[in-house]
């Protein structure tokens, strides 16, 4: 919780002052059941109606005094919790892009949602109501204790022994729905990545004719929300009859007790009447500091979350912005290893090469044999745990990460386009780049025809994800966007698997002619794809079992042979 107290530092005077005001608020509440009693015994009891109007205009002077003091103190919490909540989003987000792959694998995309959103809401809440009530509550037990205790000692021993029956029931309440608020915070966390996975699987589950099953599981996780909820909700619940059972307990006594006292002349009926309003006042602010304490439980759990979030530091890069050599080796792997945090085994290991400028790397292998976390460890989207990874000459760890990737354009396996215009999307790796740069790279992408096809081309409409756009389009563009301002370094993540053969061919010779000077390393299953390459490296479970050229791997790999005789026919080569 500490972490985010930084967050409130824009916002001194509405913490200071906010409470302020509610103390006010507070004092004048205290005065009322007072000036009641004065009423009673001196107006009523003497029969002077110019007292009791003027006391009357004194009461109303009070309320509307103390109804000024709590709306400047809304004013002020609004202020300060929605302003602290908007930079802790703002932080937040800010701090999660800076993440590595594997922090954010570590916490999941959908629990990281659900902090970024609804644990921040609940913390923003928590502030809200400290400044509305933290203050207030304590201070109107506090008071209206000494209060009652100057009017009559001896029966207010009255509060002090309902007060702490109430604190009991409280305290009891609290220590079994705490764990549980917490339990429903990661209930809500796989709502959200089920949720998530549904909206964006949704083709897959109706091929699959999956609705109802996802409907079901949906359906599970929701009620377990709705039981753990229900469950807290019975037992706080309890709190409020059982606190008010006792405070009308406690009424009760005071009144039997307190006419015993006006009987001996002790007490007067507007000091009982005023004892009375102050133990109301004890009581119902003891409900409210225990419903104040559930909404703190729940904002400490929530900051808990959130904080977990920063404790994960942002990977420290280096500053190396190294000039571009035009010789030498452009990428090197020296006895590269890579282990994932939650796997038990290498998925990459021991793997080496070299790679010049204007050369093509192509990886092939089966699935889960580690093709993709060997591209990723070139713009250093997770560091290798072993070896060196080096990009013209400098270990990517010292490279100015943001230097590094502008020099690399990247296309992942699965294609992401964003909501916006097909020009939006290409500028994404150069902002000042022009029409004519966009058309010669979507032109080397073979995306031209259909884009040029549409009758506003360049500003046709991109829908989230893409969706108006079949795999094979959402892939060229891709690739296009990656291929605007002449990337150093090219890399295709097994990103030309929905083009047809011919499509395919005609990318990698437009590559050739247009990006000469450029790296490709390209990721596919075709051993066609990759057979003009000037390096092929076959994995297999995550170790280099093969490099050399597509002639040299059909000889001397078995792998690499496998994988080109099961994708040929016993003719002489014609794709089967």
């Amino acid at each position: 919780m500490k972490r985010l107290l930084v967050y409130l530092k824009n916002y001194k005077k509405e913490l200071i002052f906010g409470p302020f005001f509610k103390l006010l608020e507070a004092i004048f509440e205290l005065i009322v059941p007072m000036v009641m009693a004065k009423i009673i015994d001196k107006g009523i009891g003497n029969n002077d109606s110019g007292y009791i109007f003027r006391m009357s205009i004194l009461i109303v002077m009070l309320g509307i005094c103390g109804l000024c003091f709590a709306l400047t103190c809304q004013y002020l919490a609004a202020k300060c919790a929605y302003g602290f909540g908007t930079e802790l989003r703002g932080a937040l987000y800010r701090h999660i892009n800076k993440l590595s792959y594997s922090d954010i694998d570590k916490i999941g995309t959908s629990s990281l949602v659900n902090r970024l959103t609804n644990d921040t809401n609940i913390v923003q809440n928590g502030v809200n109501m400290f400044i509305r009530l933290a203050v207030r509550a304590p201070f109107l037990v506090i008071g209206a204790a000494a209060m009652a205790v100057m009017i009559d000692v001896k029966l207010s021993l009255i509060f002090f022994v309902v007060a702490p029956l109430i604190s009991v029931i409280i305290f009891l309440i609290m220590r079994k729905t705490v764990p549980m608020y917490k339990k429903t915070q990661k209930k809500l966390d796989r709502a959200s990545m089920l949720t998530r996975e549904n909206l964006e699987g949704t083709r897959v589950i109706r091929a699959f004719s999956r609705q109802q099953e996802e409907i079901d599981e949906f359906g599970e996780a929701v009620n377990e929300i709705s039981e753990c909820s229900i469950a807290v909700g019975k037992i706080s619940a309890i709190l409020n009859p059982a606190a008010f059972m006792i405070m009308n307990l406690g009424i009760v006594a005071i009144i039997w007790f307190g006419g015993v006292r006006i009987d001996s002349g002790r007490l007067t009926q507007g000091e009982l009447t005023a004892f009375t309003n102050y133990m109301t006042q004890i009581l119902l602010a003891l409900v409210v500091l225990a419903n104040l304490i559930v909404i703190f439980t729940k904002a400490f759990a929530s900051a808990n979350r959130v904080s977990e979030v920063f404790e994960l530091s942002p990977e420290v890069y280096g500053s190396s912005i190294p000039e571009w050599e035009s010789s030498g080796n452009i990428i090197e792997f020296r006895n590269v290893s890579f282990a994932y945090e939650t796997a038990g085994d290498h998925s990459v290991k021991e793997v080496s090469f070299t790679l010049k400028k204007g050369e093509m790397l192509g990886i092939i292998g089966g699935t889960g044999s580690g093709k993709s976390t060997v591209a990723a460890l070139i713009p250093c989207f997770y560091r290798a745990t072993d070896g060196r990874v080096s990009v013209n000459g400098v270990d990517v760890n010292d490279w100015d990460q943001d230097e590094l990737r502008r020099r690399i354009g990247y296309v992942p396996q699965k294609a992401v386009l964003f909501s916006g215009t097909v020009r939006d999307n290409m500028k994404w790796r150069k902002e000042e780049v022009t029409d004519d740069d966009i058309i010669t790279a979507l032109k080397v992408a073979q995306a031209w025809d259909f884009v040029s096809a549409k009758p506003d081309v360049l500003d046709t409409f991109v829908s989230q994800g893409g969706k108006n756009f079949s795999g094979g389009q959402k892939q060229r563009l891709s690739i296009a966007r990656a291929l605007v301002g002449k990337p150093d370094v090219l890399i295709l993540d097994d990103s030309t698997s929905a083009l047809d053969y011919a499509t395919d061919l005609a990318l990698r010779k437009a590559l050739r002619s247009e990006l000469s000077d450029t790296t490709v390393i390209m990721i596919s299953q075709r051993t066609t794809s990759l057979k003009d390459a000037d390096k092929i490296i076959v994995m297999d479970d995550g170790e280099a079992v093969g490099i050399g050229t597509h002639a040299e791997l059909l000889e001397k790999c078995s792998v690499y042979h496998e994988i080109y005789v099961s994708q040929m026919n016993e003719k002489g080569g014609d794709m089967q």
